[in-house]
């Protein structure tokens, strides 16, 4: 593996011809990804990659799963041997809800067999789509995330798990003192009824929907598996207990759930090659307008660029 800086330090050391650069680039990503294919027994290879890192000032939409990620990644499954089971790489900090469920019920229509490999992030939302696969990579910098939900309210996101707490707190100190209804009556009368039953139905559905993800691939055979799904889609769902949407889950702790998680830097040649893999697109992403991409083993691409 080569690291981050060398890989600069070459890229730097070619011509100044930036389209010679950008094919250096393109062409060591390809690469990496051909190695991984074949250190996994041939399997399809796909690695998602965000800008959220290096351009955190983009729309959201820029850099986090909305519903366009289908198209790209319907563009780069095309002509694949789905036979052979999908090797994912993901570097994103979520997204959409219904974005990453329209990705997973994709995906699980046209593989039996996918594993998901994490370099360094994998949250929300990206958390969702790991826990779909039938097994999870991590290396000691890898981290998923807490998956509940996150509501717009004026101009900001805030958990469902807050909005639903925050209710159960005013019904609690209202019915032990009534002269409190005062105080918390301008914060109930901002949010209103329907974003408390708004929330709960956010909590439920991503939490079930994960839950059965987890008993149809990576708990399939595992006794009690709908109990065991169950348990580690409410623990991810449980923001009361990670007190942050961002808080990092190792693979130490997703272990401890019962998630079934390998660690990268048990295949020294596969960690290699992720990494280098890694280190390619971020400094592509860096070093160009790319906002988000998806590539294949076989050089196919769809990348999507900000103004």
């Amino acid at each position: 593996m080569a690291a981050w800086s060398q890989l600069v330090d070459e890229l730097n050391s070619l011509s100044a011809d930036p389209n010679i650069k950008h094919q250096w680039l393109v062409s060591n990503l390809t690469t990496a990804l051909a190695n991984i294919s074949k250190l996994r027994k041939d399997r399809n290879v796909l690695f998602y990659a965000s800008a959220f890192l290096q351009k955190p000032h983009l729309n959201p939409d820029a850099i986090q799963i909305t519903y366009e990620e289908i198209n790209g990644f319907m563009s780069c499954l095309y002509g694949m041997d789905f036979n052979k089971g999908l090797t994912l790489i993901l570097h994103t900090p979520g997204g959409v809800t219904n974005a990453a469920e329209s990705i997973v019920q994709y995906l699980h229509s046209k593989f039996k067999d996918i594993e998901v490999i994490i370099p360094t992030f994998a949250m929300s939302a990206g958390t969702m789509i790991s826990l779909s696969a039938n097994r999870i990579i991590m290396g000691r910098p890898s981290q998923l995330g807490p998956i509940d939900p996150q509501i717009p309210i004026s101009g900001k996101f805030v958990s469902a798990r807050a909005i639903v707490d925050q209710f159960a707190k005013a019904k609690l100190e209202i019915s032990s003192d009534l002269a409190l209804a005062h105080a918390w009556a301008p914060i109930l009368q901002s949010l209103g009824p329907a974003l408390l039953v708004e929330a709960e139905y956010a909590l439920d559905y991503g939490e079930r929907m994960v839950a059965s993800w987890l008993a149809n691939r990576m708990l399939k055979r595992s006794p009690n598996k709908i109990t065991k799904a169950q348990a580690i889609a409410r623990y991810f769902n449980d923001a009361s207990t990670h007190k942050s949407h961002g808080r990092r889950i190792d693979i130490a702790e997703a272990k401890r759930q019962g998630v079934n998680v390998i660690a990268l830097e048990s295949d020294q040649k596969l960690q290699n090659e992720v990494l280098t893999a890694y280190h390619l697109a971020t400094i592509l992403i860096g070093q160009t307008v790319i906002s988000k991409l998806l590539w294949n083993n076989l050089g196919i691409s769809w990348v999507k660029n900000h103004s």
